[in-house]
């Protein structure tokens, strides 16, 4: 979706289709940015060959980020704990690699060479999150559906931790340009939404409850004892609530109810009838709520929603997204009268590594200038807000490079971008991080260029899709193929320039 920030915007990332087979869904993007400078991008070459040699073990010790421990503003008020489970859910977990995830890789890994296919193999191999973006993904016995992934992960010895995306709301990508939801609060003659019907969305809110949310809660049910289960409720939702109210296709009546009901309908049924999963609301990333205000509305929302906070285990960071993970977490310094980290504000420690800065955050008030700092920034806003100790996960799939957008508005099939950090708990700040987790499968397209690989014209085809850093834009290069299909040049060039380690 896009977002709206009063300051700039920066990019996130894209979902794939639901007549994807892939596992993550359609795009999600955000408002205009500055232009983040482009320097030159290395060629990971020595990396991908020690990667070649240690194998697997590679991706099992991410490296440790040495940062300054979170600071507790002592003025805040006693925070309750968030969720009924008690420490890190991924803690001493093995985690889940879906097979149909692996056998994409397979198609890229076969026709590729050298260095970019050794870290091919070593992507291959790290577990990602699945997308039940549609109803038809909820029930089934392949590794395609809820149910299915479930069966094969409880197989195991011992049972695998499996990661899942609930993503079906109505009206769902309210900003964007192209939609795949399908669900409705009011439905066309062709059965995609019409967003300018705003009035209510009671039809569309019992559908997503009896046809999605209830199932999808039956299911896991099923599972009850037998395998570890996390899942991130709703990306983009509540942010463009936040920051997007002036677009009536985000801000009107239906589409707010939709939204508000329908994730306190999702997020009660998942801590009362399946306490046993570990839920994160997705919180966007930094370069859409890292300032204050657009932060404190977002907190201020799920107030008002009275969710259950205290068993709800903490926020989504990041999810399909590009955004820089950052180095360090900054030591906390807030600006008086406020619970922003005036850290690298007005020109404050440039030069720390913490405070490096490649989409010129802080220079615009934001201090959120990487997804560590957001962390940090987040959770002092839930102590404060809603009066919980959250903790997070980040996704680093696809955020190895950190300045190879000439706008970080941009968000589409990105050209230069790379691997990020393995799925792992070995993480900058665990009192906090929950995890490092590959959210979006990188290889995934976030989303179509206006003709297709085969030649046709894309039927949801976004027009960000095809800005000066997406791939598909530049003379010479490949078509991209519809959202959450499998982009050959775009893994190899994800594999290229990866920063696993």
């Amino acid at each position: 979706m896009e977002e709206e920030h009063g300051h700039v915007g920066i990019a996130c990332g894209g979902h794939a289709g639901d007549t994807a087979v892939a596992s993550t869904p359609a795009a999600k993007r955000q408002g205009s940015g500055d232009v983040a400078s482009r320097r030159s991008m290395p060629h990971f070459w020595t990396f991908v060959i020690i990667l070649a040699i240690a194998g697997n073990l590679a991706i099992i010790f991410a490296s440790r980020v040495d940062s300054p421990s979170i600071a507790r503003d002592r003025t805040l008020p006693r925070a309750l704990k968030a969720s009924g489970i008690t420490g890190n859910p991924f803690e001493g977990q093995v985690l889940y690699k879906n097979p149909v995830n692996q056998a994409q890789f397979d198609e890229s890994i076969n026709s590729a060479f050298g260095p970019v296919k050794a870290s091919l193999k070593a992507m291959r191999d790290v577990p990602s999150a699945y997308w039940i973006d549609v109803k038809a993904k909820i029930k089934g016995n392949t590794e395609r559906s809820l149910q299915g992934i479930l069966q094969d992960a409880s197989s195991k010895s011992p049972a695998e931790m499996v990661v899942f995306i609930w993503y079906d709301l109505p009206n769902r990508d309210c900003k964007a340009k192209a939609s795949n939801g399908e669900i409705c609060c009011k439905y066309n003659p062709d059965r995609t939404c019409d967003y300018t019907w705003q009035l209510e969305c009671n039809d569309g809110l019992n559908e997503y409850k009896e046809t999605y949310a209830d199932p999808f809660i039956e299911v896991l049910q099923k599972f009850k004892g037998k395998v570890p289960v996390a899942i991130v409720v709703e990306p983009d939702s509540l942010p463009n609530l936040a920051t997007n109210t002036g677009n009536p296709r985000c801000g009107g009546a239906a589409t707010r109810q939709a939204y508000e009901e329908g994730i306190a309908y999702a997020v009660k049924q998942l801590t009362s009838k399946t306490p046993w999963v570990a839920v994160y609301i997705d919180a966007a990333h930094g370069g859409w709520l890292g300032w204050q205000n657009n932060l404190v509305g977002f907190m201020t929302i799920l107030k008002d929603m009275k969710l259950p906070m205290n068993k709800v285990r903490g926020f989504a960071q990041n999810v399909a997204n590009y955004q820089p993970l950052g180095e360090a977490m900054c030591p906390y310094e807030p600006d008086s009268g406020t619970n922003r980290n005036g850290y690298c504000l007005n020109g404050r420690h440039s030069s720390e590594v913490c405070c490096a800065d490649p989409c010129s955050l802080a220079a615009e008030w934001n201090p959120a200038n990487n997804e560590l700092n957001y962390a940090q920034e987040l959770i002092n806003a839930a102590k404060s807000v809603l009066g919980i100790d959250a903790h997070v996960i980040i996704d680093t799939g696809r955020n190895g490079v950190t300045d190879m957008r000439k706008s970080c508005a941009n968000w589409c099939n990105i050209r230069g971008a790379g691997a990020g950090k393995p799925s792992t708990t070995n993480t900058a700040e665990p009192a906090i991080i929950d995890a490092y987790f590959w959210l979006k499968t990188p290889g995934e397209s976030d989303g179509c260029t206006a003709t297709l690989p085969s030649g046709e014209v894309c039927p949801r085809f976004d027009s960000d899709c095809q800005s000066i850093d997406s791939i598909g834009s530049a003379v010479g290069e490949p078509r991209a193929p519809e959202a959450g299909r499998w982009f050959d040049y775009q893994v190899k060039q994800l594999a290229e320039l990866a920063h696993m380690n």
